[in-house]
């Protein structure tokens, strides 16, 4: 039988994964498609009008931020900024919580699992140790 410390590094080590596969795909949209990025920044973040190097600029900064938190370097750092990251973007959607039945709104709810996978990572981030290049 695995012992407590087993479970909860292996808990952390599958929410870290599944987070980063998220927010990698997140990620290779801006490189893929870096116009539906800029209507991103468009429609959430009222950033209009980015051109698609910057887009590329966003996607290349997003994509360090997350390889950091996915191999566990500078954990406190890597993982605040992908909590920060992702807190900005649920913020941002706040008016597709107020009306969950249009369609494709109540997709949005997704975001507050993996926030709150997200806050968990980073409150014990020091105990997330399973392949990561650090225990700090």
């Amino acid at each position: 039988m695995k012992s407590s410390t087993s479970r909860l590094t292996s808990s952390l080590f599958l929410l870290r994964i599944s987070t980063f596969l998220v927010l990698g795909m997140w990620t290779l949209d801006k490189f893929v498609n870096p116009q539906h990025g800029s209507s991103i920044f468009e429609r959430y973040y009222q950033i209009p009008g980015l051109s698609n190097s910057t887009v590329y600029i966003v996607g290349i900064i997003q994509a360090a931020i997350i390889l950091a938190f996915l191999v566990g370097f500078k954990k406190r750092l890597s993982y605040g900024l992908v909590l920060i990251m992702h807190t900005v973007s649920t913020v941002s959607a706040w008016n597709k919580y107020l009306n969950p039945w249009e369609v494709p709104n109540l997709l949005f709810f997704a975001a507050f699992p993996m926030l709150a996978a997200l806050i968990a990572l980073y409150l014990l981030r020091d105990e997330d140790t399973l392949l990561t290049v650090s225990s700090k």
